[in-house]
């Protein structure tokens, strides 16, 4: 396909970013969805206190500014072929800036930060809420309406926006400053590329990236006045929501040289479920990466769930709205990099082969819950746990017992959707660099008795960004046409699976899936102590005496750390960074330390 676009005849591509936690990508695609180049830079987080997680904005547009550029010089053509630009993001990652000069008050307040906890904790005990799940009691006892039964169920999250954004409005006063005199905007990662790159003249959102806020109303398809009124947000400083698939403006020529139009903008989630071509109703789209995202099309009516699951907008392209039901597990790709650090392997790429090189487990079951345990089972204070283990236990089945847990979780996630949906099944389709280990995609489709497709690119994140962007613009014509352009890696068949790669659900699997739920039930609830300054939990772990409040008030140590920690090897007397207060035999690591950052991550 070629292109008349600034009077430069010659073969035309699609440009598309995706702003991850740990990196921004961007590749340039052909007419046939072909990746022609990219490019790759690193996002870095801050961690200035305990709890809080951060990026700086400033860095964050140098990476979207370097690897747009780098991923064109890499596709050997120039800006001027580039005919669209599509977005998507990271959720529920805000800043908030000043509108006229566009520089920002603060750093991005990441989805996983922790500074609003005590509020949340302190708003879920409230009189307000339990007020609030009284009355939506009642009014679902007099309607029947589930959605009602929901909401008398609902707690508030650090994930969400909401609280977040609430305690920015307490602490920084510049922030209250700029409310007070017009000159606030409130923006996700998403709206603040926006800003930036048409040089202050849009300020805007999506629908997908607003209903992961928590602030939105998915159901009225608008901010939540409600919410808003009830915890002081002034609604002046939200951002216009348009359709995904919407000419968003152009990209300043200052910026590529050349004005590249902005036609799409979407949540990361939403855009991996439009590049599997999940359109249809009981499509589903399973994202394996740090966590598992397991979403299914509901077409266009917001699934109410009472198991956590939660509606979100998945994309509003012209007048069509389609809705996703979504559930989570935190701690996928979490897990296994925390058995690398143990040393159970050195390639990611050999657990797949150490799994299959022994028949079981050997009766080890692995709970893979750093972060809690989220749908259906929703604690926050369950526990990493590994049980079960004998003298006969080997590496091997060790690899085995955590790559199991992954399709476990997986199971659990998938008959919450059955139970609660009620939508039939109509295909499964897989990304993300953990749905790379054939193991646990085919043990997948064993536990679902379904066939599950695992596509050749995983990066599904940026081809739905693309997509959106090239239908948009013409470049490409239907969604059927997409569907053609889909490439399939592996196809993995439930054992017994007839022609349609359905089968009844693996019953071999029953007795480990029944020890592992055992495994599981024990790990809930899981008690943590409160500790002195100094205290040994396990080798190698302790809290730094300036962190012993946080600890105790928090009550919940193992929940407070971003992730497993390497147990440091013994015998090294040095100091360590982040704690030149006192001499440590051997290196000790801090339980509340915010991130694997602030200590070495070997020592």
């Amino acid at each position: 396909m070629g292109t008349q676009r600034n009077g430069f005849n010659k073969e035309s591509f699609v440009l598309a970013v995706d702003v991850g936690t740990t990196s921004i990508r961007c590749h340039v695609y052909d007419k046939e969805a072909q990746i022609r180049g990219s490019c790759t830079d690193k996002v870095v987080p801050l961690y200035p206190e305990v709890g809080h997680v951060e990026m700086d904005p400033g860095e964050i547009w140098r990476g979207f500014i370097t690897v747009v550029k780098g991923a064109v010089q890499d596709a050997g053509v120039q800006m001027r072929q580039i005919e669209a630009l599509g977005i998507s993001t990271q959720r529920a990652t805000f800043t908030t800036w000043d509108r006229k000069t566009g520089v920002p008050f603060h750093n991005f307040i990441s989805w996983q930060d922790q500074r609003a906890a005590d509020l949340v904790k302190s708003w879920n005990r409230s009189c307000t809420m339990k007020s609030i799940h009284g009355a939506m009691k009642l009014l679902y006892f007099l309607t029947r309406q589930k959605r009602l039964l929901a909401a008398s169920l609902i707690v508030f999250s650090t994930q969400h926006v909401t609280f977040r954004l609430a305690w920015a409005l307490r602490h920084y006063t510049q922030v209250r400053q700029a409310v007070a005199e017009g000159k606030c905007c409130f923006g996700t990662i998403d709206t603040w590329l926006l800003f930036k790159l048409t040089k202050g003249q849009v300020h805007a959102t999506d629908y997908s990236n607003a209903s992961a806020t928590g602030i939105f109303d998915s159901y009225q398809m608008c901010w939540s006045g409600f919410l808003c009124s009830l915890v002081s947000l002034p609604l002046s400083i939200f951002p216009k929501v348009e359709n995904t698939g919407h000419d968003f403006g152009s990209t300043d020529p200052s910026i590529f040289g050349v004005p590249i139009p902005i036609m799409s903008v979407m949540a990361d989630q939403q855009a991996a479920m439009f590049g599997e071509c999940c359109f249809d109703v009981g499509d589903v789209k399973i994202t394996m990466g740090t966590g598992t995202f397991m979403n299914i099309n509901t077409e266009s009516k917001p699934h109410t769930s009472v198991a956590g699951l939660y509606p979100v907008v998945g994309w509003k392209i012209g007048s069509e709205v389609v809705y996703l039901a979504e559930g989570n597990a935190a701690d996928t790709g979490t897990a296994i990099k925390w058995a690398q650090e143990l040393e159970l392997f050195s390639d990611v790429k050999d657990t797949s082969a150490m799994a299959y090189s022994v028949s079981d487990s050997d009766g080890v079951c692995f709970v893979p819950s750093f972060s809690g345990l989220q749908a259906p089972l929703n604690d926050p204070k369950a526990c990493a746990s590994l049980m079960g283990l004998k003298p006969s236990t080997t590496k091997s089945h060790l690899v085995r017992a955590i790559l199991e847990s992954v399709a476990f979780r997986n199971n659990q996630l998938y008959e919450t959707m059955l139970r609660e949906t009620r939508i039939p099944i109509t295909k499964i389709r897989v990304d993300g660099g953990v749905s790379s280990n054939d193991f646990v995609m085919q043990l997948t489709a064993d536990l679902f008795g379904r066939k599950v497709t695992r596509p050749q690119h995983l990066e599904m994140s940026c081809l739905g960004a693309a997509f959106v962007a090239g239908l948009g613009i013409g470049y490409w014509r239907t969604r059927e046409e997409l569907k053609k352009l889909q490439s399939t890696d592996k196809m993995f068949l439930p054992r017994g699976a007839n022609k349609e790669g359905a089968c009844s659900r693996s019953r071999e699997y029953i007795p480990v899936l029944q020890s592992w739920e055992r495994a599981l039930r024990r790990s809930m609830n899981w008690p943590h102590p409160a500790v002195l300054p100094g205290f040994l939990l396990l080798p190698g772990w302790y809290v730094r005496p300036d962190h012993v409040g946080a600890a105790a008030h928090s009550g919940r140590l193992c929940a407070e750390v971003p992730g497993p920690r390497p147990i440091p090897r013994a015998g090294d007397s040095s100091k360590l960074p982040g704690h030149p207060f006192q001499q440590i035999r051997p290196p000790e690591v801090c339980l509340v330390c915010p991130a694997p950052g602030v200590l070495p991550a070997k020592i």
